[in-house]
């Protein structure tokens, strides 16, 4: 591969973050090069769950069905029973997902049951597909971040160093972050939360269970308390408990002392598991100081380090790489001023933060739809199947990678407004009938501005002075410069 000196964008690591980031990125026309310290990729599930608002953005850039082709079927609703055997007599408990009921009402998708070893691959070959570059086994191991730039050192397997120099940084490198300690950025927030040794492990589990299939267990057996995920297709689960690492080692628990753990909160004795992996868990809930400096941005695990309760690391760092990618994108396609990066931090910060503050709850993973789904939802437009002929097409689906003006069917004047916004991202004006205007809260004569994420940039009923309200609207997102009207 030819050897690559300079880029409009460096993404350090290509986990979920750093992909959905260089998917936005190339999606929209822009260069950038992943550089991936792991040789290969990772052979762990770690994150077992893809939430709604992930979802939809996966189905926006037509992955659905490849990642739903690595899902298991599993209602959202925990399960607490005292082992798998016995889960006829369990109660479910809400993890904060909707139910695949719920999710038919207000959305054109829901999460799913897929490990993060199933959807890595998939936006890599995604991000290929769309001429995007991902070099492995270069680590980062020195940055410069200043207003018109950055310089990164990049040290491949060999020891070998190579200079980047690129007009911005995405920090997606976990949470052990380089690229965070590189700026001298600090982590504020708790650590040593919890501590959890657990096992992957290959065993047919689910004829045990029966009709209650659930993307989460929580066993009660007081000699082998814990909990068993479903990570994958094929049997394929993990089992964790409690530890205390004052006290024990993980010479401790060898494959033999894990397997009956795994047979008593089973409820059978006979079960066999096949084992990838045991390893030990730290929890920790802490937040970067600040997500950027200069010219670099920090996202996923690098920005902010949760506990598993609640599912919402690996979704939280999507939603970041697409956040920052799309604004990056903008302001280096001349769309919009700079000033919108500095919104990156002021909408994601808040989120993060909400997240971060229920990882650190030992009840965490306790939480009902209607106290989490607007979190995950960050915001989002309403979503109503559209009639018509040609297939089933979400109000979601109308949005596209530039300003995107929803109107009913009285658009004349939105129209003519759309025509005279000065210079930026292109803008297009969908007219809806006025059923699912209504379900959007357009009344008659009325308009609703969506930025590319779906979030509302405006919103306007009758009688409003349409070409004032549209361009105020769109400055204040863009300060934009020559535009394309569709």
């Amino acid at each position: 591969m030819k050897k690559m000196d300079e880029v409009p964008v460096l993404i350090v690591g290509a986990g979920p973050a750093g992909a959905t980031a260089a998917i936005e990125l190339a999606r929209h026309g822009v260069e950038s090069l992943v550089a991936e310290r792991r040789p290969e990729p990772g052979g762990l599930p770690r994150a077992t769950s893809v939430s709604m608002g992930s979802m939809e953005l996966l189905r926006a850039w037509g992955l659905e069905d490849e990642v739903r082709g690595g899902a298991v079927d599993v209602e959202w609703l925990g399960w607490s029973c005292e082992t798998l055997a016995a889960a006829s007599g369990g109660a479910a408990f809400p993890v904060g997902y909707p139910t695949r009921a719920e999710s038919a009402r207000i959305s054109p998708t829901g999460a799913v049951c897929v490990p993060q070893d199933h959807l890595e691959p998939i936006l890599l070959r995604h991000l290929r597909s769309l001429g995007g570059t991902l070099e492995r086994g270069l680590e980062l191991v020195g940055v410069e971040s200043g207003p018109d730039g950055v310089r990164a050192t990049l040290r491949d397997p060999a020891g070998a160093q190579r200079v980047v120099r690129a007009r911005y940084l995405i920090g997606a490198d976990g949470a052990h972050s380089a690229t965070r300690r590189g700026l001298g950025i600090r982590m504020t927030g708790p650590d040593g939360l919890g501590e959890r040794i657990g096992t992957l492990f290959h065993a047919p589990l689910w004829h045990l269970v029966g009709p209650h299939r659930h993307g989460i267990y929580s066993i009660t057996h007081p000699d082998a308390p814990g909990t068993f995920l479903p990570a994958g297709r094929g049997d394929r689960w993990v089992y964790s408990r409690e530890w205390d690492p004052a006290q024990e080692t993980p010479a401790d628990y060898p494959a033999e002392r894990m397997a009956e753990l795994i047979r008593i909160g089973a409820g059978d004795l006979s079960v066999a598991p096949v084992f990838e992996q045991i390893r030990t868990l730290s929890f920790a809930a802490q937040i970067a100081d600040r997500f950027r400096a200069g010219s670099a941005f920090l996202v996923g695990d690098a920005a902010h380090r949760v506990t598993p309760r609640g599912g919402t690391g690996m979704n939280t760092a999507i939603r970041d790489g697409r956040d920052i990618g799309w604004k990056l994108a903008w302001v280096l396609r001349g769309w919009a001023d700079q000033a919108l990066l500095d919104t990156y931090e002021a909408e994601r910060r808040p989120i993060a933060e909400h997240n971060r503050i229920r990882s650190a709850d030992p009840n965490g993973s306790v939480r009902g739809t209607d106290e989490e789904l607007h979190i995950d939802l960050a915001g989002r437009i309403p979503h109503a199947w559209l009639p018509g002929d040609a297939g089933r097409v979400s109000t979601l689906d109308l949005v596209g990678q530039g300003f995107t003006l929803l109107t009913g069917p009285e658009r004349d004047a939105w129209d003519a407004a759309a025509a005279t916004v000065p210079a930026g991202a292109p803008l297009a004006v969908r007219s809806l009938d006025e059923v699912s205007a209504r379900a959007l809260g357009i009344h008659r004569g009325g308009a609703l501005l969506a930025r590319p994420d779906w979030l509302p940039a405006g919103a306007w009923g009758h009688g409003v002075d349409a070409t004032s309200a549209l361009h105020d609207a769109v400055r204040a997102i863009a300060e934009p410069r020559e535009r394309e009207v569709a």
